[in-house]
């Protein structure tokens, strides 16, 4: 585990995720105290990613559970193979007359069959999903329970057993406390107010997007061989196309498809002609093309404006 609030920002760094010292204290103070971290923020500003490099930087397995509407326990915490129980049933048929001998009464051929319940019901019938895995593992790993927002609120309330007690209850068994406590990311984008008893069980985080400073920072990590110069006027352009009334803003992860773009066709500057055809690696939708279009055009026109200012100067002081 992390030993301090530097040691958690080395320690992502190695694995290329650069976090400031608010997100290093939360993660720092998570797996000191063992509470689960609710981030949220816009999509795309690297709360998933946050979860995997916490994994690979503290060198545990990673167990994902992605969220979505209409998910149960079914498909969260276990199935029970009824059709495998059956199965063993139907073997040991032939050993249910040797349990019943000696048996004079129904009722004590039932409590000799009702001994036997550990053979019918046990965790050998248990089909593992990523709650229950992570409960059962036998070292610690990170749960990372992605987009818990798109759960519904049910699914949300069943959460709490698990988040407060490390345990859950099985009917058929009882209650399965956990090996070895995970370390649990849940992340959120807000579609929905999370429960006041989620939050409560939680450390929250909040991640915006970056900085101008920490995003260059960011695309000249993940883009190796980036001009400076691209870098830098990518960020600004960014940073007012954000601003605009747009169907989905740019994330993180599409400005860094937009930077590999522009430097695969050695795009050095955003005059360049190709640039607007690369938009579309930027924005998503028709109409938030053509606003980012607008938007580069302005912020060509007020640099072109401000470099013939910048020569005027320099001509008058000659």
């Amino acid at each position: 585990m992390f030993h301090s609030v530097d040691e958690v920002i080395a320690g992502l760094g190695t694995q290329k995720y650069i976090c400031n010292k608010h997100v290093a204290t939360v993660v720092y103070l998570g797996t000191a105290l063992q509470k689960p971290i609710l981030v949220e923020g816009p999509a795309g500003v690297g709360k998933t990613e946050l979860g995997k490099v916490l994994a690979s930087a503290l060198d545990m397995d990673l167990i994902r559970l992605q969220c979505y509407e209409g998910l149960d326990e079914a498909k969260a915490l276990y199935e029970w193979e009824y059709a495998k129980q059956l199965l063993y049933t139907q073997i040991l048929k032939d050993k249910i007359g040797e349990i019943l001998q000696g048996s004079q009464t129904l009722q004590q051929a039932v409590d000799c069959i009702a001994r036997q319940d550990g053979v019918f019901f046990s965790d050998r019938f248990l089909l593992p999903r990523p709650l229950l895995r992570a409960l059962l593992a036998d070292k610690p790993a990170v749960l990372l329970i992605d987009e818990v927002d798109k759960s519904d609120a049910e699914f949300e309330a069943f959460l709490l057993e698990i988040l407060s007690d490390f345990q859950i209850t099985v009917p058929e068994i009882g209650t399965l406390k956990a090996r070895h406590i995970p370390l649990v990311v849940l992340t959120s984008n807000n579609s929905r107010e999370m429960s006041d008893a989620l939050k409560r069980r939680c450390l929250h985080l909040f991640i915006d997007f970056p900085e101008p400073q920490r995003e260059m920072e960011i695309i000249k990590l993940k883009v190796p061989g980036v001009g400076s110069q691209l870098a830098e006027e990518v960020v600004r352009l960014l940073h007012r196309v954000r601003k605009l009334d747009l169907k989905k803003t740019p994330s993180i992860s599409e400005t860094l498809d937009w930077v590999r773009a522009l430097t695969l066709l050695n795009i050095k500057q955003l005059d360049h002609e190709l640039v607007e055809q690369t938009l579309a690696t930027l924005v998503k939708y028709e109409a938030d093309v053509r606003k980012a279009s607008q938007e580069l055009k302005a912020y060509l026109a007020e640099r072109r404006a401000q470099q013939g200012m910048a020569g005027s100067e320099k001509d008058h002081l000659h």
